[in-house]
């Protein structure tokens, strides 16, 4: 995934510069290889998803139970339409049309990380009600640490909720991480759907970064927000 994103941020960098016509069109092949090889690797996904679904439906908490549980049936919906996408492209399916199956797997997967946003924002919400508790009482000595930052009269309600964000945030890294991976993310199917249109190099750039975020999670397990 982080290569297939690299390759579309260089291509877009420069498919405008002289001489690099023949390096742009092997990064945009190797940008297709490595989708083609993603779709033919997620084939197992849906059963994953289906699995996380059925945990998720577990949660005790009723918030993150309905945003999980239905982002991880959206994935199953997405990962099928994608396994049908991929038995098209190597020819098993040629009656496939093609642009339905993608719009309908594009829109499974942007109402999925809108599920997962509502989550990352119920958390952060969670959190941000606990540190403002935090802070009246002066229970928690880093929030005594920045007492005066935080309590200021002079400073007007936006500041003080940006400056409450900032601090919950850097002390939850699993879930800034979330957040950024799920904005990176959404970049895609708000272009693809026409809700915001962008650029293949700010879409393969988000690519890049939420892929890094995965790889760090993965290497780092304490880093993943835990359901």
């Amino acid at each position: 995934r982080a290569t297939q994103y690299t390759c579309m941020l260089l291509s877009y960098l420069i498919e405008h510069k002289a001489d690099k016509e023949k390096l742009v069109m092997k990064l945009k092949q190797l940008e297709s290889s490595m989708s083609s090889g993603r779709k033919m690797f997620r084939l197992g996904n849906m059963v994953h998803a289906l699995a996380a679904a059925r945990r998720t439906t577990e949660l005790p908490d009723v918030v993150p139970r309905f945003c999980l549980t239905a982002s991880n049936l959206a994935r199953a919906l997405y990962f099928v339409c994608d396994a049908v996408l991929w038995l098209k492209s190597i020819g098993l399916q040629p009656d496939v049309d093609k642009p339905k199956w993608r719009n309908w797997a594009t829109k499974c997967y942007y109402f999925s990380l809108l599920m997962n946003l509502a989550r990352d924002w119920y958390e952060i919400s969670w959190r941000l009600e606990q540190a403002v508790q935090e802070a009246k009482t002066k229970e928690n000595s880093f929030w005594d640490k920045h007492n005066q930052e935080l309590n200021c009269v002079k400073c007007d309600g936006l500041h003080i909720f940006f400056s409450l964000l900032f601090q919950t945030l850097k002390r939850h890294p699993p879930l800034l991480l979330d957040l950024v991976k799920n904005l990176c993310d959404l970049s895609g199917p708000l272009d693809t759907l026409g809700i915001y249109k962008t650029n293949p190099g700010v879409i393969g750039f988000c690519g890049v970064l939420s892929s890094l975020v995965g790889i760090l999670t993965l290497a780092s397990p304490h880093l993943k927000l835990k359901q």
